[in-house]
């Protein structure tokens, strides 16, 4: 079985205090625009700030924060546009482990597998709905390959979001030239079975109430091609590129013991940012430009004297996160599992109020283990609540927690009293930064949104600070962090261009 890349080398005191760039934040489109910029010769140190790591610790047990859906590298041509780049295609695609069966769906009185094969998927579609099953084919089949025809588009590096008057004139035009973005099909509703399929969007987009045919359509359409998983999800993701980085002559900085660093605040000379500090450190690491991948409230908890920088300030306010993913995990004996039951499961709750529930079956690791368990597996079940939720104190949440359980109860008979441990990230990932703790936001952003995916510009008041986070294109899911990422790299050499980075 493919592996977890291994951690990349943490340097507690870096060799050098002024770089060309520094990328501050744990998420995807940090490390690749990282990963990128030392590929292209920029001195670059990556600040990890907020992110999540491999999991959380419970019980002895290396624990998810939630379940994680990602598309086959086959559906996300621009990933693969950035890792043929770095030289890592061929590793990611050797990593990647299809689900099996891609998705599975439970409903009160049916379960449904559905394959990319075709005539398997039809023939049990059949067997479940009937004469509905050639119906629901026909439109998942439609909304599986919908994405194929925009992924031209894409490819020619659109100026998403746009910046400025001119740039937004050229993207009408391009978009123009581009059919494809206006006829992409939504998801269908018809029906129990389709309904539920249009319930994994969310598990796939950051945006809390997508619109528009790009929006609705091209994340659940990537997803639904052929749904797999890479050894550590995001975080095995996030490492292999960070991996790279190292290997191209990149620092990642740390504290001592390989934890990750934490930014203390932003540092500036009037109205220009020089660098960062960091927590327990007298250190000031400066630089020409600096690349945030952290959500907006992170960052703009490191600006100081907000006064001062108003304008920053106000464009990280466009932000607000509606809805996040609760999660449960159990720790079961591989034979606790009921038999049949796939590893990624869309389970109709008939709750109004947790709607789908998504449940992830995974490899489980002890903490100090350096192999994945062989007798055991984790369980691990998400849903959507809104982001209220976590000012209710703890006894809501823990009734929340037993309101998934009871679920998986229902999907599992017999399973719970088999558990070696039921745990959940918001109760029991102790001395985890609050932040660590929305590995899968959903956000509504108060913008223009064009093509109904588009969130923060990624260029900021401040001209040196750019950003790659999730909230740039937050409509397109995992595509948008990548491409998010990619493009801040490419903003980024055009600044550097113009100036010697060691001169302040």
């Amino acid at each position: 079985m493919p592996s977890v890349p291994a951690r990349a080398k943490i340097s507690a005191a870096p060799s050098r205090h002024v770089y060309d760039v520094i990328v501050i934040g744990g998420q995807l489109g940090g490390a690749v625009a990282a990963a990128l910029l030392a590929k292209r010769g920029y001195r670059t140190l990556l600040v990890d700030h907020d992110g999540l790591g491999p999991g959380y610790e419970h019980g002895g047990y290396l624990l998810p924060y939630a379940p994680f859906v990602a598309p086959s590298l086959k559906a996300l041509p621009s990933f693969d546009e950035v890792l043929t780049e770095l030289g890592l295609n061929t590793v990611a695609q050797r990593m990647q482990k299809p689900s099996a069966p891609d998705l599975q769906l439970v409903l009160p009185r049916s379960r449904i597998d559905l394959t990319a094969e075709e005539p398997r998927r039809l023939a049990e579609l059949g067997r479940e709905l009937g004469e509905a099953g050639a119906q629901v084919n026909s439109a998942y089949k439609l909304l599986a390959g919908a994405h194929e025809g925009t992924d031209a588009f894409f490819l020619e590096h659109p100026n998403l979001p746009p910046d400025g008057f001119f740039q937004s004139y050229g993207l009408k035009r391009q978009i123009g030239r581009h059919p494809g973005l206006a006829a992409l099909p939504g998801p269908a509703e018809d029906g129990p079975a389709l309904s539920l399929i249009r319930g994994l969007l969310p598990f796939v987009s950051f945006l809390d109430a997508p619109a528009g045919p790009v929006a609705l359509g091209r994340a659940l359409s990537q997803a639904l091609l052929a749904l797999s998983r890479f050894p550590g999800d995001r975080e095995g993701l996030r490492e292999l590129l960070t991996r790279k980085l190292t290997d191209l002559g990149g620092e990642v900085l740390g504290r001592d013991g390989g934890d990750p660093a934490v930014v203390e605040q932003l540092v500036f000379d009037g109205g220009r940012l020089t660098g960062v500090k960091v927590v327990r450190s007298e250190n000031e690491y400066r630089a020409a430009c600096v690349v945030a991948a952290t959500d907006s409230a992170a960052l703009r908890r490191l600006v100081p004297e907000k006064k001062q920088h108003r304008g920053l300030v106000a464009a990280l306010d466009l932000v607000a996160t509606k809805r996040f993913l609760f999660a449960v995990n159990w720790v079961l004996p591989v034979d606790a599992l009921p038999r049949g039951m796939g590893e990624l499961v869309l389970l109709d709750t008939g709750d109004a109020e947790l709607a789908p529930l998504l449940v992830q079956t995974l490899p489980v690791r002890k903490v100090g283990a350096k192999l994945d368990s062989e007798t055991e597996r984790v369980v691990c079940a998400g849903a959507f609540v809104p982001a209220t939720t976590r000012d209710l104190g703890q006894d809501t949440l823990k009734g929340l927690a037993d309101r998934i359980s009871s679920h998986l109860e229902r999907l599992m008979p017999f399973a719970r009293e088999r558990a070696t441990l039921v745990s959940a990230p918001y109760l029991d990932a102790d001395g985890v930064r609050g932040s660590r703790l929305l590995p899968h936001p959903l956000c509504e952003v108060d913008s223009a949104k064009v093509l109904g995916v588009t969130g923060l510009a990624q260029r900021t008041p401040v001209k040196n600070l750019f950003l790659a986070s999730r909230e740039v294109l937050p409509g397109l899911g995992l595509e948008g962090e990548v491409l998010a990422g990619a493009r801040t790299a490419r903003l980024v050499q055009v600044m550097l261009k113009k100036r010697d980075p060691l001169r302040h």
